[in-house]
């Protein structure tokens, strides 16, 4: 059994890092009531963008948009890893980028390179693929024209035949305990849902349709991305917080544990300088 000084050490360093775990769970807290209201007021834009381009594009002839929906052979592909720039939130960077993996090995035989959102991600994709940049700036001032400027970089890589497949791997936030790993098609354009047309007659244009496609699809990208990335930005608190949830969880029932084996340990000691004293009063009666 280990002697008490080692035991009360062990007890102020499970102390000592259940004091940080429980900092970081209520900071990743408060961080994220504002992340999850900014992804939820989103979503419902989002989705009504998404609708809108589609109900016009579906009246159109096909020529409008080509650039942005034009199926070609795929040979090169670009996978977009959006991770976390710090770690400690469990399996949150773990799953994407085993989700990106996967992607990956199922172009097999074509060129994939990967643009990383994140600094974890980065740092482990790039011992096993191609990752062609690292954007995990963009954290640190997360707005709308900076995610922008990262769908514009890569709409260009599209339309100028650097790849002709561009997708999306990211955790998508459901609640503070649940993300789930979505992969989504960026570029080619996804085929338009037939339950989302609208009759050409319902609406009268100003300016063309035409006009209006071309305007609504580089905003629609934007937005997808911007999406993506603001739900992993509150995925990845959520994570955060029930991780260090758990781990003051942890911490709190080993201290437990080693208080109880701290006492028993005392109380052994003590016993036995009580028996020591009197063996050895027994001794000199003797």
């Amino acid at each position: 059994m280990a002697n008490l000084k080692e035991i009360r050490n062990r007890i102020t360093s499970v102390q000592s890092t259940m004091q940080i775990t429980s900092a970081m769970k209520m900071v990743s807290a408060a961080k994220l009531k504002k992340a999850q209201d900014a992804i939820t007021a989103m979503r419902p834009y989002a989705e009504k963008l998404t609708e809108l381009l589609q109900s016009v594009s579906a009246t159109l002839d096909g020529e409008a948009g080509g650039q942005y929906t034009s199926q070609r052979q795929i040979n090169r592909v670009l996978i977009v890893a959006i991770t976390s720039n710090r770690g400690l939130c469990g399996a949150f960077n773990t799953n994407v980028i085993k989700q990106a993996k996967i992607v990956a090995d199922s172009y097999a035989g074509k060129q994939v390179d990967i643009l990383a959102i994140g600094k974890k991600g980065n740092d482990v994709l790039r011992k096993t693929n191609t990752v062609i940049d690292n954007k995990s700036e963009v954290f640190d001032q997360l707005t709308f024209d900076n995610v922008a400027a990262i769908s514009d970089l890569l709409t260009e890589k599209f339309i100028a035949g650097d790849y002709d497949k561009i997708e999306i791997v990211y955790n998508q936030f459901k609640n503070a305990a649940t993300q789930i790993v979505q992969t989504e098609q960026f570029l080619p354009l996804a085929p338009i849902q037939s339950n989302t047309l609208v009759a050409a007659g319902d609406y009268i244009f100003e300016p063309s349709k035409e006009e209006i496609v071309l305007t609504l699809i580089p905003k629609s990208l934007k937005t997808q991305l911007y999406k993506a990335i603001r739900d992993s930005f509150a995925s990845e608190h959520g994570a955060r917080m029930t991780a260090m949830h758990k781990a003051t969880d942890n911490a709190t029932e080993l201290r437990n544990q080693l208080k109880l084996t701290y006492n028993k340990a005392r109380q052994a000691a003590i016993t036995n300088e009580i028996l020591e004293i009197v063996g050895g009063a027994e001794a000199l009666k003797g």
